[in-house]
């Protein structure tokens, strides 16, 4: 039941990942100064541009403190998403995948919050005209389709266990279930 063979899955892709995560951040350090300005990869619609981010996705902040509170709150979904994956059944490639890809993405941006005041290094900018979605890097990527994964796991585990407990129910409310087997003849169906 435990985690065998998904550690040959989880770790590799944590590994990669997170590698990728600083080594993209790190070109982007040095390729992308001054900050700000943006760089066309594929005309307006992909550019690349170098942000610090002090706070979460979104560009949420909570103050001087951001930092640590996003720092211990990441440390905390660390915690809780190791323990799910210990609660993974052996072979789970989808749910071990999920898990992979959002913890490795966590752990990337938790790399640069212990490593700089300055906040988490994003780069890629998508968009057209002045309509753009936030700024983001490889590990909010691995985040959202790891996290949009997981959602998609957990809910198809959610209706298995609800289709496996249907016929329970049915059967607790059948006629021939134990509470009315003492009114049904033993000998049903033996005679001739």
């Amino acid at each position: 039941m435990r985690r065998g063979s998904n550690a040959a899955l989880f770790w590799p892709i944590i590994v990669f990942v997170a590698a990728l995560d600083v080594v993209t951040k790190a070109l982007a350090v040095r390729a992308l100064v001054p900050q700000r300005v943006p760089h066309e990869v594929f005309g307006e619609f992909i550019r690349l541009t170098l942000v610090y981010n002090p706070g979460a996705a979104f560009g949420l902040h909570l103050g001087p403190q951001s930092r640590w509170i996003f720092t211990a709150l990441t440390l905390v979904a660390l915690v809780i998403l190791w323990r799910l994956y210990r609660a993974t059944l052996r072979g789970d490639v989808p749910r071990v995948l999920a898990l992979a890809l959002v913890c490795a993405g966590a752990l990337g941006n938790l790399i640069d919050r212990l490593r700089s005041d300055l906040g988490v290094v994003d780069f890629l900018d998508v968009g057209v005209n002045t309509t753009r979605w936030p700024t983001f890097n490889v590990a909010d990527m691995a985040v959202s389709v790891g996290a949009i994964l997981l959602a998609w796991v957990l809910w198809q585990e959610d209706r298995a266990l609800g289709a496996a407990s249907e016929p329970a129910s049915q059967a607790s409310a059948s006629p021939t279930s134990s509470s009315f087997a003492g009114a049904v003849p033993a000998d049903r169906g033996e005679r001739a």
